[in-house]
């Protein structure tokens, strides 16, 4: 039987690519749990996050941005999963940006009104306005279009209002026992992490030249001796992906392989050895088959 002073619920992130929803999951756990860049649709995966506060523990799912274009097997499966897992939680939150409203809004707006969940609408980067109280108008009409629970406006990359948002989403959690410890922060293994950070620094470093078809294997990941070695397979769809991600004298892969060991040894609290190899795998971003075999067709 639940104790019926504990709180515990499912919170969804959803939203279109590049509104800031996990940039909003990192700053809500209070740690770097999904990676984050500028580039539309830099999550692929649902990305656990945990937050526990006394009796109330929130379980949040940062999801792919969702949007119209399904040009391959890959953006398919990142729609499929925010599909799924809206359908599955205690709480949505439904992330905008600012005054913005996109075709990709309104498709994600569609969605959930055929869902019939709970929902905030979180109006992130709000600190970017230059006028707040053009904000007004813009979220009645928002609360006219979609009827949610509340709006939050706030800014996820300087904290502001998450208090209060977090003060909403304990409000509307069902009464239940913790699913998990109280100091854990994800579900994901330690493997996957490493994967998300060399993808992340590929995608800060190479965003403008680099298209998406770009994922990382872990191939080998072990402790000994206090050091934890890792090697990772960057996989690329052609040749010229291969030579921009190497640089002159593998200048490039040098410095990836720099930014993401260090943001490895804070996760890990640990010493990390770090081997990087970059290969062409023609077409796996399209192949259900190859995204299967890299962890993404749960």
């Amino acid at each position: 039987m639940a104790d019926t002073q504990s709180q515990c619920g499912y919170v969804a992130i959803v939203g279109r690519p590049n509104v800031g929803k996990s940039t909003l999951l990192n700053h809500l756990v209070e740690q770097k749990i999904s990676i984050t860049s500028r580039k539309p649709q830099t999550t692929r995966h649902n990305i656990t996050g945990i937050k526990t506060s006394g009796n109330v523990q929130m379980i949040f799912v940062d999801t792919p941005g969702m949007h119209k274009k399904e040009s391959n097997a890959v953006n398919r499966y990142m729609n499929r999963v925010a599909n799924s897992v809206a359908q599955g939680v205690d709480v949505i939150l439904f992330v905008v940006d600012r005054l913005i409203w996109t075709e990709d809004d309104e498709l994600v707006a569609q969605k959930l009104t055929g869902l019939g969940q709970k929902t905030v609408l979180v109006v992130n980067k709000v600190d970017k306005l230059e006028d707040r109280a053009d904000l007004i108008p813009h979220l009645q009409i928002l609360q006219e279009r979609l009827s949610p629970l509340a709006i939050v406006p706030v800014s996820a990359l300087r904290n502001a209002n998450l208090a209060e948002l977090e003060k909403v989403l304990a409000e509307n959690l069902p009464h239940a026992d913790h699913v998990f410890p109280a100091d854990q922060i994800t579900d994901k293994s330690s493997r996957f992490l490493a994967a998300e950070l060399v993808r992340e620094k590929i995608m800060r470093q190479l965003g403008a030249e680099l298209p998406y078809q770009v994922t990382v294997d872990i191939e080998e990941f072990r402790e000994e001796q206090g050091i934890i070695h890792i090697s990772a397979l960057i996989l690329a769809e052609r040749d010229g992906q291969k030579k921009i991600i190497i640089g002159d004298g593998g200048s490039r892969l040098k410095s990836i392989g720099q930014s993401a060991r260090l943001d490895m040894e804070k996760m890990f609290d640990s010493k990390v050895m770090l081997k990087l190899w970059v290969k062409v795998k023609t077409g796996w971003s399209d192949d259900d088959r190859a995204l299967r075999n890299l962890g993404y067709l749960e």
